[in-house]
């Protein structure tokens, strides 16, 4: 009898550890979740500002269509790889889309930014600073939130990948670790002023 109450003993221990490890896995998942979606919604406004933005610089770029249609092109792959993202986050595909569409629109953006410069009274337009500036704040907040998600799903992967945690994420559909999301020069746009004495 002693035998068999301490062989019920050790398994009703074995049954908390694994729905322990299980619901710290189901945590962790959630977290970097959340964490994209804090990347979704300020890529939505960024996104939603960048037409202001050609609307607002059109009346002056007459001769640079060119520029202005390869950022509102931009504009739509990179929503469109935020949707697909958004569908899976942490999925490498997904991210992969996702981070290069960005980086082709900020290519786009910094293209603009070029013709911008050259013409000082769009440059001080009202509606162009103000962008501009609502612009640079977003990405601020993109990048601080690319970092809370980065952050999230590492977790998520160190705690995943840990003896005995992958015996059981393996059992229960923690299968793959979760990528991160690397937009390279996510700066490119937003470029600090030179000064000079």
């Amino acid at each position: 009898m002693t035998g068999f109450i301490i062989f019920v003993v050790l398994l009703l221990i074995l049954i908390f550890w694994g729905v322990s490890i299980y619901n710290q896995l189901v945590a962790l998942k959630g977290r970097y979740q959340n964490g994209f979606a804090q990347i979704e919604v300020q890529l939505k406004r960024r996104y939603d500002l960048i037409p202001n933005l050609v609307e607002t610089a059109k009346g002056y770029l007459k001769h640079e269509s060119q520029t202005l249609t390869a950022v509102t092109e931009a504009r739509n792959a990179a929503l469109a790889g935020l949707k697909a993202a958004a569908a899976a986050p942490g999925n490498p595909a997904a991210m992969h889309q996702l981070a290069a569409a960005e980086k082709q629109l900020l290519g786009a953006l910094n293209g603009l930014n070029i013709q911008i410069e050259a013409y000082p009274e769009l440059k001080a337009n009202e509606n162009m600073l103000q962008l501009t500036e609502e612009i640079t704040a977003t990405e601020n907040r993109v990048a601080f939130a690319r970092q809370g998600f980065n952050d999230s799903v590492t977790a998520y992967n160190i705690y995943r990948n840990q003896f005995p945690n992958n015996l059981i994420a393996s059992r229960f559909g923690h299968t793959a670790d979760a990528s991160l999301l690397e937009i390279e020069n996510p700066e490119t746009y937003h470029q600090t002023p030179k000064v000079s004495f």
